[in-house]
């Protein structure tokens, strides 16, 4: 009988560093390293060699931790994500054509002008494309660089091109990482305006497979340069979103998640894709054939770090817990315009004058969690489905007081899983098609539920019910949110 643990590795690849995490299959971390880039400029472009130097060093010391630290293991797959809309141009030999152009990289926003343009007469063609897009990138790279076009040979994603290097499997992407580049998930294929409108060669595009597909085993020089023993299988990823999505359990049917960083991102399962007429929301591709639609607000945690730095963070809680809920109302948004849940470029914050530091620290967690409580109301509405659940993550996510506002304002419980980094998230892909039959399967099995926080007293819910309704009220006397049809897909 065999009795070795069996361990998963997945690994996240961002603008400002590599993580690995290693996980048995019960979801327990085994091992994880990390390294952090120091570039005086990673906004624009960055160094595919890098990030190979930087996760090839992570993988060999996993490696030695695993196999110094925990007797009778099995090293059975591995996964990579990265960030969406990160593009780099490969010559036949599958050699960096330049640098890696980056998801945050502005300079192509009259090309994804274009590409907006062309895919508007396909009615199944992903049409928000934006500077931080895939397609764009390579419309871009084309008019700046001419004389490398005939040495192009592909275009690959940044956990692509990682998972080629890993594996050997060149001119292979997933669902997730290929939707910013244009590809049609409804209809399963490269819309025909990419090549005859927007002049790009088939060919540069890559075949498209379910996050999680095996791929193959490790290549004989990456396990030669990891330690990694021959027989790893290496799966096809996703983006670092959809991997976080993941990793905090929002992997099922009704199940949502939002992750409050710098920004506010909702993201959750649904069985078909939601058509919103107003482009807040964007559709993801399960693996298992359900949709993952998400949406980005440029409302989130900003505001503690610009106007309470140096504060600290533990009393401020406690005191804003003693005085919630509130009286006022308030919405923390710090720059002009907004894209969730709402589109309203004119859009600017708003809180009552006169408030105290610690009075205005309530007030805008709560108006965050009434934002998000529109969002979610907003999406039952457009895709005709019940949310189940609610999971979180994110800086917001460590507050207690923060989760029981949010808890209380939605009416609904909010679970905070153990590890909800993006590289976990990787190492449960890693596992769902080589360990278990399917990504519900091995999110049962390895994603360990740490939190659960419920909603307030009825006479505190009560409250929170009264201020939500002055909130929407607020949003549409300043002319920010219009109610609407909603159309249901």
């Amino acid at each position: 009988m065999n009795s070795s643990k069996l361990v998963f590795i997945g690994a996240d690849i961002g603008s400002q560093g590599v993580r690995v995490m290693a996980l048995d299959e019960q979801g327990e971390l085994l091992a994880a390293d990390a390294v952090t880039f120091e570039l005086a400029n990673t906004r624009e472009e960055q160094s595919p060699a890098l990030w190979w130097e930087a996760l090839t060093g992570c993988l060999s010391r996993i490696v030695h931790d695993l196999k110094t630290l925990h007797a009778g293991i099995s090293i059975e797959a591995l996964s990579v994500t990265s960030t969406s809309g990160t593009m780099i141009p490969l010559d036949e030999r599958n050699e960096p054509l330049g640098p890696a152009l980056m998801y945050s990289d502005p300079r192509s926003q009259l090309e994804a002008k274009a590409c907006t343009l062309a895919a508007q007469g396909d009615p199944c063609a992903y049409t928000t494309f934006h500077a931080s897009s895939g397609l764009p990138k390579i419309i871009w790279f084309g008019n700046q660089y001419p004389h490398l076009m005939e040495r192009t040979k592909r275009w690959v994603h940044a956990a692509d091109y990682l998972i080629g290097k890993l594996s050997g499997v060149w001119g292979v992407t997933d669902y997730t990482n290929c939707l910013k580049t244009g590809y049609d998930l409804v209809r399963d294929r490269w819309p025909s305006y990419i090549s005859e409108k927007l002049g790009i060669p088939s060919e540069w595009l890559p075949t498209v497979v379910a996050p999680g597909t095996v791929l193959g085993t490790i290549s004989v020089e990456a396990s030669q340069l990891t330690g990694l023993p021959a027989q790893v299988r290496i799966v096809a990823g996703m983006t670092d979103g959809c991997a976080s999505q993941i990793a905090s359990g929002a992997i099922r049917p009704g199940e949502w998640n939002t992750t409050i960083g710098t920004t506010m991102v909702v993201k959750g399962v649904t069985q078909q894709p939601i058509l919103d007429p107003l482009g807040r929301l964007y559709n993801h591709k399960h693996p298992q054939g359900f949709w993952m639609p998400g949406g980005a607000s440029n409302t989130g945690a900003d505001w503690v770090s610009r106007d309470y730095q140096g504060a600290d963070l533990a009393v401020l809680n406690q005191r804003a817990g003693e005085m919630t809920p509130t009286p006022w109302v308030a919405y923390p948004l710090r720059q002009k315009g907004e894209r969730f849940p709402f589109v309203a470029e004119d859009a600017c914050g708003f809180e009552p004058q006169g408030l105290t530091p610690e009075q205005r620290f309530a007030a805008r967690m709560e108006g965050v969690a009434y934002l998000e409580r529109l969002s979610y109301d907003i999406i039952e509405g457009l895709s005709g489905e019940r949310l189940s659940a609610i999971y979180t993550a994110g800086g917001a996510s460590n507050s207690l007081v923060w989760l029981q506002i949010r808890s209380s304002v939605s009416g609904r419980p909010i679970q905070k899983m153990k590890h909800t980094e993006g590289a976990a998230g990787a190492a449960v892909l890693a596992a769902s098609q080589t360990r278990f039959s399917n990504l519900e399967e091995a999110g049962s099995a390895m994603i360990r539920p740490a939190l659960t926080v419920e909603p307030a007293a009825p006479s505190v819910c009560e409250q929170y019910e009264m201020r939500y309704k002055q909130f929407v009220q607020q949003l549409r006397d300043n002319g920010f949110y219009h109610e609407g049809k909603v159309q249901v897909g």
